[in-house]
């Protein structure tokens, strides 16, 4: 899934279509590990007896996060949404929420980096279950070595919250002394790791350099460990768009923004003219050509970057979902884009769904293991592992059959996965077709990819990496795959 957020507030988030669990680096099972201390307020901090110095509130909300994701298993961005039933974080301003999602994805993204660098610093390693100590340093060194936060300030706040810590009181000598050290000579020792590498888990790594090759592999992961520019799609008139707001009209026609601040802050907002979508996802519907009038189901469809298009471009858009958060979370996409009037809503399972009539195109953006989106998602490094992939195969296979099955005679199906993975893209795909006779491929070209054959597969599949290049000095966009067939018989 490569649609992005539109709803106020928020800068892209979840991946939203599979399931997420802790992993294991090497890629096995993830390891047994005690659940996490049940937490009081402030995550795990006693109420303090004294007001708390600037900064402090978000980065115990940055502990609270990274602990979501390596000790519980959510997503970073369920792990916020949730935070506001915090009471402690609940009255932290959007500027401070978005300063702790900051450090906490900064850990997520660096975390293998991070752990060397603090390991080189400690006499003996941590306990296994002191987590709060771990995270605590965590997120003081992120923002030494990658965040540009003055060590003073940083190893100050890192020292007061374990001294206000119950669980990590006893640390804080250790803290400070750990992390004027690394303050020191950190950035050294960070220079003499083997980066990218250190920061990609095994499994994640072997089947990239098994699949694309070394050096690709290599270009794929240092793009992965890059933070994501924010892209835009309009409704109409990009080109105007991108002046008014300031960004780069890219070959794909999104309009990516250098800087956005706050979302909903943003001129054309309100009024529903562009929604957020990364340029790769863009590029799909383009692939069905003119839809304009066309019957078009639009499978797995939340949160509605997809949905939008279609619409916009004057199809009659089914948007079928089987979650009623997601549902509910589309329509008011939707309705900010005041493109509801072509939209019709259907929350179903559509591996049991039964289509009343066949539609005109299907476009199915089927659940899957979002390596592509690790930009944007660093929290997926850690919540997946390599026993999932079979099990999604499965899913992905049985989806693609069920849209098929609502294609028209002369209709066209479209597959498309956020996934590096090839057994979830092509291997899908050929299987599709070597078990259904009356579909075909229908190769993509270059001149429907703004010219970027280097974007193309083999057999005219689109195949997108981190590392390209979607306009001038644009570097990144997801990776992506979309294949495009047509029924050729009745069936």
């Amino acid at each position: 899934m490569n649609d992005e957020s539109s709803k106020p507030g928020k800068r892209p988030s979840g991946t939203g279509k599979s399931a997420h669990r802790p992993a294991d680096r090497r890629g096995g099972p993830p390891p047994k590990r005690k659940a996490a201390p049940r937490e009081a307020t402030g995550g795990g901090d006693s109420p303090p007896s004294r007001p708390s110095p600037p900064g402090l509130e978000a980065r115990r909300l940055a502990v609270h996060l990274i602990e979501g994701v390596l000790t519980r298993g959510h997503a970073l961005d369920t792990a916020l949404a949730s935070s506001d039933g915090n009471a402690a974080f609940s009255t932290l301003e959007a500027r401070d929420r978005g300063f702790a999602r900051l450090i906490a994805a900064t850990v997520l993204r660096h975390l293998g980096s991070l752990d060397a660098v603090i390991a080189g610093f400690l006499e003996r390693p941590l306990p296994a279950t002191s987590y709060r100590p771990r995270s605590i340093l965590q997120i003081a060194a992120a923002q030494i070595l990658y965040l540009g936060t003055p060590a003073h300030a940083a190893i100050n706040l890192a020292v007061e919250q374990c001294r206000r810590d119950p669980r990590a009181e006893r640390y804080a000598g250790l803290a400070n002394a750990v992390l004027r050290r690394l303050a020191s000579d950190g950035p050294r020792r960070l220079a003499d790791l083997p980066a990218p590498r250190t920061d990609i888990p095994d499994w994640i790594w072997r089947r990239w350099c098994a699949a694309y090759g070394d050096d690709i592999a290599a270009q794929i992961a240092a793009a992965s460990l890059t933070e994501a520019a924010l892209d835009l799609s309009a409704r109409s008139d990009a080109a105007d768009w991108a002046t008014r707001l300031g960004g780069q009209l890219l070959d794909t026609g999104s309009i990516r923004l250098a800087e956005a601040g706050r979302i909903e802050d943003l001129p054309g907002f309100a009024e529903g003219a562009w929604w957020v979508q990364d340029a790769a996802a863009s590029l799909p519907v383009r692939l069905l050509g003119d839809v304009a009038g066309l019957s078009v189901a639009d499978f797995c469809a939340a949160p509605g970057g997809k949905t939008a298009a279609l619409a916009a471009a004057g199809a009659n858009v089914t948007a079928v979902d089987q979650s009623e958060d997601r549902i509910a979370r589309l329509r008011e996409n939707v309705d900010r884009l005041q493109i509801h009037d072509r939209v019709t809503f259907m929350r179903a399972d559509i591996s049991r769904w039964r289509a009343g009539s066949p539609f005109d195109a299907v476009l199915l953006d089927a659940p899957c293991l979002s390596t592509g989106t690790i930009r944007r998602h660093p929290d997926l490094m850690h919540l997946k592992r390599s026993g999932d992939l079979a099990r999604i195969v499965a899913i992905q296979a049985k989806l693609l059959a069920r849209a098929a099955a609502v294609v028209r005679p002369g209709g066209r199906l479209l597959y498309c996965v956020c996934s590096l993975e090839p057994e979830e893209g092509e291997g899908i795909v050929e299987a599709f077709l070597s078990a259904t006779p009356d579909f075909r491929r229908v190769p993509i070209t270059a001149t429907e990819v703004a010219g970027h054959g280097e974007w193309l597969t083999p057999t005219g599949d689109l195949r997108t990496f981190p590392h390209h290049t979607p306009g001038p000095g644009a570097i990144g966009m997801d990776g992506f795959y979309a294949a495009r067939m047509e029924r050729t018989a009745a069936h």
